[in-house]
């Protein structure tokens, strides 16, 4: 049974955040709100985590996509190799933010992922997945909890996402109602920007 936590986006419970970062260090899965859909997360630097969390997608870790949540660009060396003023111009003016930029992966990558060129890059403009990312440390691995639904992709509803994913993952987080809509994908491996998916971020920022 996963634990139900209550977390009010505009203040933050610093014990309520607390308590999510201990779940997270142990290794455990979560769900949480991000300023888009609801996403499935873990500790980056919690291999057995990853692996509970790939193998829920459906896929192998090392061929996994997913994105890197971080509470702001500070430590973006730690995962990103080196990238032209341009391109940091962009990131600095559309996060905190909607958007998932696809960077080239640094050679500091975590183990699981030494092996990839790319790493998608998420600052969500959402207070509880900040705090939770600040006071854990590192970032946490995410990705969006789809629907089967044709018509409805993500599911918004926190108590009908405890309900879909109540033995799957330890903790969920009732942040509230979610967004429908997916984080606007940028590629920009190459330096010159590729619209991979127009989501919730306007195409404005580039």
């Amino acid at each position: 049974m996963a634990e139900f936590i209550r977390i009010y986006e505009e203040n933050p419970n610093p014990k309520e955040i607390k308590k999510v970062v201990d779940v997270l260090k142990r290794g455990g899965l979560i769900i949480y709100p991000t300023d888009t859909v609801y996403g499935l997360g873990c500790d980056i630097s919690n291999t057995k985590a990853l692996e509970r969390v790939a193998k829920l997608k459906g896929v192998k870790l090392e061929k996994s996509n997913f994105s890197f949540i971080c509470h702001d660009l500070s430590n973006l060396s730690d995962y990103v190799k080196q990238i032209s003023t341009s391109t940091f111009k962009v990131l600095k003016r559309a996060l905190p933010g909607p958007y998932t930029f696809i960077l080239p992966g640094a050679k500091t990558l975590p183990h699981p992922f030494k092996k990839k060129k790319t790493v998608g890059i998420r600052v969500p403009d959402n207070n509880i997945a900040i705090e939770l990312v600040k006071a854990l440390g590192n970032p946490i691995i995410s990705t969006s909890i789809r629907d089967e639904d044709e018509i409805l992709e993500y599911t918004t509803d926190p108590e009908l996402i405890l309900e879909k994913w109540d033995n799957k993952v330890d903790l969920v987080i009732d942040g509230g109602y979610g967004d429908n809509e997916g984080s606007t994908v940028i590629d920009f491996s190459d330096d010159d920007p590729v619209v991979v998916r127009e989501g919730k971020g306007s195409l404005d920022i580039l």
